[in-house]
């Protein structure tokens, strides 16, 4: 398994999705209307220098990281906590049941956030949807469920915002729409992965698609210290 999974954010920004990187030299962040992650490449003070420059005021970095990393001096902890980075046990193709999922586009932008305020599936911004496919589910003309492409690796890409609003859960929506997209990812060549909290009941559905844990991510949430004057 490709070691850029332990620091996917850096791997992302450097490579397929270096188009939309902010930063410098050792870190590089995601615009925060696409998604609120940054990254460094490496544990160091010439890393952490660089991701202060790049950070916007007043705003703490969100880093994917193998551990929970001492805290470099100049910077304060504000969260920390583990993700589980799934990957399938085979990359092959799952059979999927219909109906076909609609294909949302930036004229679905409002309603994608609509339902990402009801569901609260994680990170969703007012331009996340521009960062690869989504797509989703419709009822009585509403967007009731929807699940998309996040971070983009060499040969890896993530499931994100898979989601749907609390009037129309149990209906398998979610599962027909993750395994859209999977087999979308493994016809490209590609292999989908995807992060959840260990305690979140998502985990049981990846787990039953044939997702199994590559290890644990921790997500340090770290803001540097203000100089006063």
């Amino acid at each position: 398994m490709s070691e850029e999974l332990d620091n996917p954010v850096w791997h992302a920004l450097t490579g397929r999705q270096a188009h939309v990187a902010l930063g410098h030299g050792r870190a590089r962040h995601f615009p925060r209307d696409m998604a609120p992650f940054s990254a460094i490449e490496s544990h160091d003070p010439a890393s952490y220098a660089d991701l202060a420059i790049g950070l916007p005021a007043n705003t703490e970095a969100r880093l994917f990281r193998l551990s929970d990393e001492p805290l470099p001096p100049g910077w304060e902890k504000i969260d920390a906590f583990p993700m589980l980075q799934m990957v399938p046990r085979h990359a092959i193709q799952i059979a999927n049941s219909y109906p076909v999922p609609d294909v949302l586009t930036a004229a679905d932008a409002a309603a994608m956030q609509e339902l990402a305020r009801a569901a609260q599936p994680g990170p969703f911004g007012p331009r996340t949807h521009l960062l690869g496919d989504f797509v989703g589910y419709r009822e009585g003309g509403s967007l009731v469920a929807m699940a998309g492409e996040r971070m983009r690796l060499p040969g890896y890409t993530e499931l994100s915002a898979i989601c749907t609003h609390p009037d129309a859960r149990g209906r398998g929506h979610a599962e027909r729409l993750t395994r859209y997209l999977m087999n979308k990812i493994i016809d490209r060549g590609e292999v989908p992965f995807l992060h959840v909290r260990p305690e979140n009941k998502a985990a049981a559905l990846y787990t039953r698609l044939g997702f199994v844990e590559r290890r644990t991510i921790w997500v340090l949430w770290r803001k540097p210290i203000a100089v006063l004057a």
